[in-house]
């Protein structure tokens, strides 16, 4: 079912040619869904029921949840759909939109029930979904909660053609930002702090006492049973301008490498000096959603001069020295 070379250090490898940072989320989320596999692979062989171990990621805006989980299903070449936890919340008819979701799948999967199975659901804005909460939504985000959970766990449903999808077997990925969870874990960690005695490794102690601990969910607004169905927690640290330069020129498909390509294809070469990025980075760092907002401010730079390029047959190359400068355009030589 996965390809032996797919281990987990290997899966991990591969992401980072796509994800900028994020080694230790990228480290659990290899081995959880190696371990997905290697567990359905288990119970087809010995016809044994496996519990199965979705994941949680918990992360600011923009800093490459939803990529990595998309990457992820790239890598392991299976069916992936995304959905959010705030359109669930919208509608009086839950069960229909997870209908809808798996459906999804289905179609993913060139209508494969079988390959649709083992497919990646996720499902973002997780946080949104406070028991507890304001009750604006048509459905509360705690009645979402208990919705998600018979999929979640694993359970049929219906999709097109009157066929079912058995869900035991699809790997759910949950994230969020998870607004003021790091002031929950603080008032915990006072009080339930695991101490260290002689012999102990800190550097384990550190890790335990660092983790996002199921009681913290619970005291965000989460519900046990739903918090019981994400046993595996993946947390994504805010990028800083480094890593926002980073992601804007170091990935395979990067923005970057996007654009010089399609210059390339008019015979043009693209050349961005590195201070242009660090101009790039910092505003994006103040906008604080993220890599999100690269892309808007590296189009926006990019625009005018993709606008006269294509006409302009006499330009070779084209030099931005700055983001508040007009770009350099530099002519063919004329043949000799």
């Amino acid at each position: 079912m996965l390809d032996k070379t797919l281990t987990p250090s290997n899966i991990a490898r591969q992401l980072d040619q796509y994800v900028v940072g994020q080694d230790d989320a990228k480290k659990t989320i290899a081995v959880a869904v190696y371990a997905h596999f290697r567990k359905i692979a288990k119970s087809q062989r010995d016809n044994a029921s496996v519990t199965k171990s979705n994941i949680l990621l918990v992360g600011s805006t923009g800093t490459g949840k939803t990529l990595l989980c998309s990457t992820l299903s790239r890598i392991l070449g299976v069916p992936f759909v995304t959905a959010e936890a705030t359109s669930l919340a919208q509608t009086r008819y839950v069960n229909e939109e997870i209908e809808a979701i798996l459906q999804r799948l289905v179609d993913k999967a060139s209508g494969d029930v079988s390959k649709a199975r083992h497919g990646i659901v996720f499902i973002d804005e997780i946080d949104k979904l406070k028991a507890g909460g304001p009750e604006a939504q048509a459905t509360s985000g705690e009645g979402v909660q208990h919705a998600l959970l018979k999929i979640m766990e694993g359970s049929p449903v219906k999709v097109d053609g009157g066929r079912y999808i058995d869900t035991t077997d699809v790997l759910f990925i949950c994230g969020g930002a998870f607004v003021g969870l790091n002031e929950i874990m603080a008032q915990s960690r006072a009080y339930k702090y695991i101490s260290v005695t002689k012999g102990d490794n800190q550097q384990m102690m550190d890790r335990l006492n660092s983790r996002v601990k199921p009681t913290d969910l619970f005291s965000y607004g989460l519900i046990p049973e739903f918090t019981g169905r994400l046993p595996i927690v993946a947390h994504f640290h805010d990028l800083n301008r480094k890593m926002l330069v980073r992601v804007m020129t170091e990935p395979r498909d990067c923005i970057y490498s996007q654009f010089r390509e399609i210059f390339a294809n008019d015979g043009v070469e693209l050349s961005v000096e590195p201070k242009v990025f660090d101009q790039i980075a910092e505003l994006a760092f103040e906008y604080k959603i993220g890599a999100r907002s690269l892309r808007g401010i590296f189009e926006e730079m990019i625009t005018p001069i993709l606008y006269v390029v294509p006409d302009r047959r006499d330009i070779e190359r084209v030099v931005v020295t700055s983001l508040f400068t007009e770009p350099t355009y530099v002519n063919r030589r004329s043949p000799t």
